[in-house]
């Protein structure tokens, strides 16, 4: 191997990298905490079968529209386009806009997170988010700085989350035992087996890091292995990061205690370790906020960038606008609860939209070539999927009306 295909090689790895945590780091945000505490505090050690099922759920969506997108090396917009005139233009909104809504209340998040942490003004919490990660998106190499500040706070976070598990002492085999043998009934839980995948890749983070991979020419059939690779090393750290976090809430709550409704994870960090575990889990959410906006801001805009000549040429200014005009909303609105609900429907949309796009694209040779050929398997598992999400969004629509 001569020293320019090693360059390539090196070059190529670096890029997928970015995209597993860009992935990962988009999921793992102050919802995925909310969700992982509620859900272990209502289900106990059955929760780690929902974490299992959501799994194996989440890897058929991921694998399906990323092998799609990237190979066809096409944003999922332009691939709607091409499919229906008019459909990217449809889903290019709606993610916009969902991403523009949960963005609000990352920084919302991360400012509770500085407040947990050290007793900070929440509105000077929302400037000190937004201001963080407008310097991200402000130096000259933006893509780098948003690869290393997801990769870096995405290991912080999860080292977080194990040293606190340590310290809570959780009963490993009990809650093993648990995740392959549910007490709780299979169809009791499988609400939140759909709602842990609508928050572990729906809405704009079903695309955050296959559009992150064709950013960096991870792209055609050439480059289907280490696509696949990335879409499931991705789900994996989010799925570690929320079993260890499963393994923590499930050590405090299995003494008895019965979790803070209104803020269950901040309360099995307290209840868990005590005052300081209390403020280690503001800087956890801190973190978590700060990845949230940095992978909503740059997914969203890559969803709008290939329709639209002035955001493609200004790409950077659009970011920081954005996430300016999320911060301003934060400020002056303060609590985003029903916009936050209005964003989970639309992401809710998304999931199955984006798989029924992937799916009929995979089989237009003039978008994925005349070489590639979609596995049976993925095809089969994805028109299931598409149902179950469809029926599942159109019931939570009706729940919100």
């Amino acid at each position: 191997m001569d020293g320019e295909t090693k360059t390539k090689t090196k070059t190529k790895r670096s890029q997928a990298i970015g995209g597993v945590f860009l992935m990962a780091a988009s999921a793992m945000g102050p919802g995925f905490l909310t969700q992982t505490a509620k859900f272990t505090n209502d289900f106990h050690g059955s929760f780690g079968f929902v974490i299992i099922a959501s799994l194996l759920l989440s890897l058929i969506v991921q694998i399906n529209v990323w092998r799609v997108l990237c190979v066809a090396n096409m944003r999922a917009q332009d691939v709607a386009n091409k499919l229906l005139p008019g459909l990217g233009y449809f889903l290019a909104i709606f993610v916009f806009v969902g991403g523009l809504i949960f963005n609000i209340g990352n920084v919302g998040g991360a400012a509770l997170g500085l407040n947990a942490m050290m007793g900070l003004d929440l509105r000077a919490g929302y400037v000190t988010a937004g201001v963080i990660a407008v310097i991200v998106f402000s130096v000259k190499n933006a893509q780098g700085a948003v690869d290393n500040i997801a990769k870096i706070l995405s290991i912080l976070k999860i080292l977080i989350i194990l040293g606190v598990m340590i310290v809570v002492q959780p009963p490993v085999g009990m809650a093993l035992k648990e995740t392959f043998a549910p007490s709780t009934g299979v169809p009791a839980l499988f609400p939140s087996i759909l709602t842990l995948v609508g928050g572990t890749v729906g809405g704009y983070i079903t695309f955050a890091g296959a559009h992150r991979l064709i950013d960096g020419g991870v792209v055609g059939k050439e480059n289907e292995k280490r696509i696949v690779k990335s879409a499931c090393g991705g789900l994996g750290i989010a799925a570690f990061s929320r079993f260890f976090l499963f393994m923590l809430v499930f050590g405090v709550v299995v003494k008895g205690v019965s979790l803070d409704p209104t803020n269950p994870a901040a309360d099995a960090f307290l209840q868990g370790g005590g005052e300081i575990c209390y403020r280690v889990f503001g800087l956890l959410l801190f973190f978590a906020g700060i990845t949230s906006i940095i992978g909503a801001s740059y997914t969203s805009l890559s969803f709008v960038k290939s329709l639209s000549k002035t955001v493609s040429n200004h790409n950077k200014a659009v970011t920081i606008a954005f996430i300016t005009c999320a911060t301003l909303v934060m400020l002056l609105l303060g609590k985003p609860a029903t916009l936050l609900i209005i964003a989970g429907a639309l992401n809710a949309l998304v999931l199955p939209l984006a798989l029924v796009i992937s799916l009929v694209a995979a089989y237009r040779k003039d978008i994925v070539g005349e070489e590639y050929h979609h596995p049976i398997w993925l095809t089969v598992t994805g028109i299931v999927s598409a149902i179950l999400f469809a029926y599942f969004a159109i019931v939570g629509m009706g729940s919100l009306f």
